[in-house]
């Protein structure tokens, strides 16, 4: 039984990574770079995209760095919340809901994705932030055609994250620190989380940021766009679950 399990598991990644690189190729014709953002649900990806494509960084461009067209593809199991807060910066939004029709999935995968490639116009947009279904496991897993992965943890949420969700600590190329305007009212050790971070992740890129305050914020700018205007890498296997 354990081995049928195995098996079952690994031809659901193995057609989740072909449609994947079915997605990144119509990506990479379109010139679109992707970025699959991710967290537990509350840690601030929304408002964090909410500071950085119109809190003072241009609206839907990112200041300074070139006039890079961003659109949003916004993953939740039900409801357009995050969506309708995103369209008001006058920024390209798909809403992607995983109920009914994916079964209330915790998470987006290539196949949810490519469903909703038809509602986005990506010869008008140089960049697609992906702004995943909030979970800290579900999403670490499935691969849905993009250049690169970003996670945010919130300090709200302990120093121990990365020990207990190694996958999506390990799978990413940038982890983002938010809501540090809060350190002070924390029982929460920077120094600890970022020995926890490095032991699952050696020498992963990470910055420290508040998306309330819009202290670091220009930073996460800076990233998004350093991706927009990268060339296409060859895309990466499927990561092995946990």
């Amino acid at each position: 039984m354990h081995r049928t399990k195995v098996r079952v598991a690994t031809d659901v990644l193995d057609a989740n990574e072909t449609i994947a690189r079915a997605n990144r190729a119509d990506f990479d014709r379109a010139g679109v770079r992707v970025v699959n953002l991710m967290s537990a649900p509350g840690a601030g990806k929304t408002m964090l995209l909410e500071r950085v494509l119109g809190g003072g960084l241009g609206d839907g461009l990112l200041d300074g760095l070139g006039e890079v067209r961003v659109g949003v593809l916004e993953g939740d199991v039900q409801g357009s919340f995050d969506a309708d807060r995103l369209s008001l910066l006058h920024v390209p939004v798909t809403q992607l809901n995983t109920d009914p029709g994916f079964g209330g999935e915790c998470h987006l995968d290539a196949n949810m994705v490519r469903s909703a490639l038809g509602a986005m116009a990506l010869e008008e947009i140089d960049l697609l932030v992906i702004e995943n279904v909030g979970n800290l496991v579900c999403p670490a897993e499935f691969r849905v055609g993009e250049d690169r992965r970003a996670m945010i943890s919130s300090v709200t949420e302990g120093e121990d994250k990365p020990l207990k969700y190694p996958l999506m600590f390990r799978t990413c190329e940038l982890v983002v620190v938010n809501k540090i305007d809060l350190l002070p009212h924390l029982d929460f050790s920077l120094e600890r989380f970022l020995a926890n971070l490095d032991q699952v992740n050696p020498g992963a890129e990470h910055m420290l940021l508040s998306a309330r305050t819009g202290e670091g914020v220009e930073a996460f700018a800076d990233w998004l766009a350093r991706v927009a205007q990268t060339t296409p890498a060859p895309a990466r296997a499927e990561a092995e679950p946990a």
